[in-house]
């Protein structure tokens, strides 16, 4: 298997020097109103869809992964296949993922899981006319939904 996942690295030194900056800070933002300091923390950019289920596919449901990324439920109306995918809010390091993909009956179930830099999947899944339940796990936190998207991408969000 080719391993395409795109790879990102902090270097050691943005690291340090945001530690010192914060060390060397408490003073002024002690200083600063309430007000201030709520806003001043800039919020960690959500995971957004990278397409790699395919052409014609369509996010139709996800959920975050608490603060680490999204798992994406995406179907293509023209084939009736469901994907999921599991991205990282913020690549880097390699971490244990995975996405994962099934039905109950019969019980069928897809998995990627490893230790990837951005993104774990795609799973794809035959699924027309059938719930679905779709999971993703980045480093120990899990998120998905059971028995969705029955047959329309409406039912049982």
């Amino acid at each position: 298997m080719i391993d395409i996942r795109r790879t990102a690295a902090i270097g050691a030194a943005v690291t340090a020097t945001a530690c010192a900056a914060v060390a060397l800070a408490p003073a002024a933002v002690a200083a600063e109103p309430a007000a201030q300091r709520a806003t001043a923390a800039p919020k960690a950019a959500a995971a957004q869809y990278n397409g790699v289920c395919g052409s014609g596919y369509t996010v139709v449901n996800s959920a975050q992964i608490g603060t680490k990324g999204t798992v994406f439920l995406t179907y293509n109306s023209a084939t009736g296949k469901n994907c999921v995918v599991t991205v990282r809010n913020k690549p880097g390091k390699a971490v244990h993922m995975t996405a994962s993909l099934g039905f109950a009956s019969p019980t069928t179930t897809v998995t990627d899981t490893g230790y990837f830099t951005t993104y774990a999947g795609p799973v794809h899944l035959d699924a027309r006319g059938l719930c679905v339940t779709w999971r993703g796990e980045i480093s120990g936190e899990v998120a998905g939904k059971n028995g969705t998207n029955c047959g329309s991408r409406a039912a049982n969000r």
